[in-house]
């Protein structure tokens, strides 16, 4: 997997906390494996509280509508965990490509990234439709 888009990214701390988690459980000790996407994503982004996430950040749970730039495509996905993905119903993972580059995203931007496969793909964050902590959910 890899992640074509790195620049900014806001995670709230307990995303952040629990992603570090995750991919600490499913990976070999860092000192034994290659810095992942993953692990750049984490690294650097900015970190704030789930009580001052602003509306328009992608966060964990997330309900999102995409526009594929190739295709104009219009796509709903909720971002998970892996344990809860079930791609052929929109529930993408995190740790998948597409998951990965929407985390942290900011509605409008545009996330890019390359599938196992070699494939590139794009798309447009067009809107949040849900997201848990402006709902005042802040353990999701």
């Amino acid at each position: 997997m890899e992640v074509l888009t790195q620049d900014e990214r806001t995670l709230t701390e307990l995303d952040h906390v629990r992603l570090a988690r995750l991919i600490r459980a499913a990976e070999q000790p860092s000192s034994q494996r290659p810095m992942s996407p993953m692990d750049s994503i984490l690294e650097g982004a900015d970190l704030v509280s789930s009580h001052t996430v602003e509306a328009d950040i992608v966060t964990m749970n997330s309900q999102v509508e995409l526009s594929d730039l190739a295709t104009g495509k219009i796509y709903h996905l909720t971002l998970c965990y892996p344990v809860d993905a079930k791609p052929a119903s929109g529930f993408v993972s995190v740790l998948s490509p597409v998951g990965a580059s929407l985390i942290g995203r900011r509605v409008g931007s545009v996330a890019r990234w390359q599938a196992p496969s070699g494939e590139h793909g794009a798309a447009q964050l067009l809107a949040l439709l849900f997201q848990p902590e402006a709902s005042g959910d802040y353990t999701k």
